[in-house]
């Protein structure tokens, strides 16, 4: 099975920007996209081509702001969308989908680079995931999580750490819970394939970043410890246009 996620910064342009052309090519059997910037009824008519996946779908109260969808060849035995936690759900930030063998999270998680009140509320966030996370572990299935996490983790994983130490998104406290993540029983898939550097995921628009790949590792796969051997693959789509971000993916 081959899933991918992509921070599309709005579904109607990346349809502008050859969205269906990629899926056409790759045909996923399950794709997750974060920051959709759009309701369902607002692309209406333009979603047949994605055949016969299943379109599932959360927005954000507030009109054109963040929202995460799932196209699933797949039938999932169910969709939740949220934590059941209401300041994080009205944002539309959450989809989880169960299969046989798997849990399936899309998350589009929270930027803190405005103000503190933002980086406060990405950290509860953070929180709010990991014990939601770590209570479906104990159902016995493979937990797997992809989406934005708007932190790059490690120097490896962004062009310019140095420069970035008080930049959300590389904030100290931000690569803490990426470690405690990490340390509950969770594996970055893409580092159990690829160790190299300049490996990213997100390039800023401005200053002609992406055509010098000055660019952050923020986008992952993860899956808990316990079931890391299902994955047989992991990678980044490093030349695949259409957002500020750009697709990666496991095949399990």
């Amino acid at each position: 099975m081959r899933i991918l996620s992509w921070n599309v910064n709005g579904i109607r342009a990346a349809i502008r920007n050859g969205f269906f052309d990629w899926y056409e090519q790759d045909q996923p059997d399950i794709v997750c996209l974060q920051e959709v910037k759009a309701r369902p009824e607002q692309v209406d008519g333009q979603l047949d081509r994605l055949g016969d996946a299943e379109i599932f779908w959360n927005a954000a109260e507030r009109p054109g702001y963040s929202g995460v969808a799932v196209f699933s060849k797949v039938k999932p035995l169910s969709v939740q969308k949220g934590f059941g936690i209401e300041e994080f759900d009205r944002e539309g930030r959450v989809l989880l989908l169960e299969y046989e063998d798997f849990f399936l999270y899309n998350i589009y998680f929270p930027n803190g680079q405005r103000d503190q009140e933002r980086l406060d509320y990405k950290m509860r966030f953070y929180d709010a995931y990991l014990n939601h996370a770590n209570d479906l572990k104990e159902k016995g299935k493979a937990v797997i999580t992809c989406g934005d996490y708007n932190t790059a983790h490690k120097e490896i994983d962004l062009k310019n750490p140095k420069a970035n130490e008080k930049t959300s998104g590389f904030l100290p406290i931000e690569r803490a819970w990426l470690d405690t993540y990490i340390s509950h029983g969770y594996e970055d898939t893409f580092r159990m394939f690829n160790q190299e550097p300049e490996q990213y995921t997100w390039w800023t628009y401005r200053f002609g970043a992406r055509s010098r790949n000055v660019g952050w590792r923020i986008d992952y796969f993860f899956i808990d410890s316990a079931h890391k051997n299902m994955v047989k693959n992991a990678f980044i789509q490093m030349d695949v246009k259409g957002s500020d971000h750009c697709p990666l993916g496991i095949e399990i």
